[in-house]
């Protein structure tokens, strides 16, 4: 019955979901996704956000960025260090936190990172050149909520390299220690690599600075785990020791 009547009074809503429509007369102008046309008046389900989405989001609490700047900013911060971010995912995120109302066009002024770059025009966002955004009282809300879930400290994702040593138990004993030797020179030269980052962090000066540095300490000591143990494994396993090609 409820479909019938939202029928004849020309309330568009695949599904027939009624809770909150006003039928007649909208607030807002009617909005579809794919084949399913809904309500504006209607609440929806909140959209889930992935890890890049709450990069982008949390970037934008800094300070209102376009999506060129954010991208210049993942760049400087290494992002693909500690969170795998690409280039499109930063614009599809910016997007999708703008169809869910937790970011919004910022007044207009220079915003940070706002260097003209080709990304900017014509971007897929559809808007002008460059639209600074900023965060909304609700993205704050659900930022908020995010950070709050028990699976940020709860999750054991199984790293690569665990995963393949279970699979080489069947593997030839020379391809094994070819492996175990690129394994090596790979961690030595990250460790490497993360001192030096460590070494600039630490002229730095900011907010952020104490907690760059808290990463990438944590990062180096988990290469240097992992350097000792793999001292262990080849010791164990037959193929022993070989230099990386």
């Amino acid at each position: 019955m409820q479909a019938e009547r939202a029928q004849r009074r020309g309330c568009p809503i695949v599904l027939f979901r009624l809770r909150g429509c006003k039928h007649g007369r909208p607030s807002k102008p009617w909005h579809g996704v794919g084949t399913r046309v809904f309500c504006p008046d209607m609440p929806r389900s909140a959209p889930d956000l992935t890890p890049a989405d709450l990069v982008v989001l949390g970037l934008l609490l800094e300070q209102p960025m376009h999506g060129y700047g954010v991208n210049q900013e993942l760049v400087r911060r290494e992002v693909r260090d500690w969170a795998g971010v690409s280039r499109p995912q930063v614009y599809y995120s910016l997007r999708k936190l703008a169809e869910a109302g937790y970011i919004a066009p910022a007044p207009r002024g220079r915003a940070a990172g706002a260097e003209r770059g080709p990304a900017e025009r014509g971007s897929a966002e559809g808007g002008p050149e460059r639209r600074v955004y900023r965060v909304t009282a609700a993205g704050r809300r659900v930022y908020a909520a995010a950070l709050a879930r028990p699976e940020w400290a709860t999750q054991r994702p199984p790293p690569p390299f665990v995963t393949w040593l279970v699979l080489a138990t069947h593997a030839d004993p020379a391809v094994r220690a070819r492996q175990f030797a690129r394994r090596r020179a790979f961690l030595e030269a990250e460790a490497t690599r993360e001192r030096a980052t460590l070494a600039a962090i630490m002229t730095g000066t900011g907010p952020m600075v104490v907690v760059a540095a808290l990463v990438v300490s944590f990062t180096i000591r988990q290469f240097e785990a992992e350097l000792a143990w793999l001292g262990e494994v080849a010791a164990a396993l037959p193929g022993g020791h070989q230099e990386p090609e």
